[in-house]
């Protein structure tokens, strides 16, 4: 891929063909740019679609590169995103010489992100999506809410999205306790915020418990069903972050148990959720929302920015955000 010139680009899994209506897609006018708005698992059928194309754009999550399918790519040399990437094997990139840009966007939270953490806060506590369900089968009132107010919320992780639900919930008059690492603590109260005594003392007094943690080895199933099993049966625990966060059919097993007794996710441990035999589907105390934490026009703006600027920084020689540098060429 010479230097400056246009370069063949596939963007991923496109599903209501949103990215070209950005005003940022305009970054990308001196290339050959190929959006593919349906989504494939199929090595194979992956591998005879993007064996022509130089970059690759992917949308978070949704699509995994592995080995056998890098294997097959002889002319790719960047994969370009934002955020963290489980779904890429970046060793096999490494070795393959494919470059892995993704910007993991420390400098600004996913203000879309807490503004569906916090829709969800009120739409659990409020049985909001209960009481519209209720109406469309012809009845008035089911049932009588919470208020936030007075009630406490339990931040779980203080990093750039936990900051600003935090600040969501003192709005709303709540009583705001963090629990995080030591150093997340240390942070938490050096801004004014309380920490929580312990870890046991967090899960019981919290009325809602929201979840801002990356998902990495040492978070994967870091609430256990112990934690969830000290919530209170009034409570709400909402993720808004990765189903990994907790243990494999932990949640479910914690709400048919009564503690915590509602729930409001947007993760799932496997994505997209097409069965609507899924459990979680299947609770009356549940809210779920199919993974759009990060899905407004405004954040995608932002976020494929970036994207699109990782691209033309390596055409133009001057790779940036580089997850493997052992990739590039000496």
């Amino acid at each position: 891929m010479p230097k400056g010139e246009s370069v063949r680009i596939a963007i991923l899994d496109d599903y209501f063909d949103t990215i070209r209506g950005l005003s940022c897609f305009a970054m990308l006018s001196r290339h050959d740019v190929t959006i593919f708005n349906d989504h494939l698992d199929d090595t194979e059928l992956l591998a005879r679609r993007l064996v022509d194309f130089d970059a690759l754009v992917l949308i978070r999550e949704r699509t995994e590169v592995r080995e056998p399918l890098l294997a097959r790519l002889p002319r790719l040399r960047l994969i370009s995103q934002r955020s963290v990437y489980p779904h890429i094997d970046v060793d096999a990139c490494t070795r393959l010489g494919v470059v892995v840009s993704s910007d993991l966007h420390a400098d600004t939270p996913s203000y879309a992100a807490a503004e569906l953490t916090w829709g969800l806060v009120l739409s659990g506590m409020r049985a909001i999506p209960q009481q519209v369900a209720s109406m469309r089968r012809g009845h008035w009132q089911q049932g009588v809410g919470h208020s936030v107010r007075g009630k406490t919320l339990g931040v779980y992780g203080y990093g750039r999205i936990g900051q600003v639900v935090a600040g969501y919930g003192r709005a709303f008059a709540m009583d705001v306790v963090i629990w995080s690492s030591e150093a997340g603590r240390q942070r938490a109260t050096s801004d004014g915020w309380a920490a929580a005594a312990s870890r046991e003392a967090f899960f019981e007094s919290s009325d809602v418990i929201s979840l801002h943690l990356r998902l990495v080895d040492a978070t994967r199933g870091v609430v256990s069903a112990a934690d969830l099993g000290h919530m209170k049966p009034s409570s709400l625990l909402v993720n808004t972050s990765r189903a990994g966060l907790v243990g494999p059919g932990v949640l479910v097993e914690a709400l048919r148990a009564g503690r915590p007794g509602m729930a409001a996710v947007d993760v799932f441990e496997h994505e997209p959720v097409m069965d609507v035999d899924d459990p979680l589907l299947g609770m009356d105390n549940v809210i779920c929302t199919p993974h759009i934490g990060y899905v407004t026009h405004e954040e995608w703006n932002l976020q494929f920015a970036d994207v699109f600027d990782q691209i033309n920084a390596f055409d133009e020689g001057r790779p940036i955000n580089v997850v493997n540098p052992g990739a590039l060429a000496p």
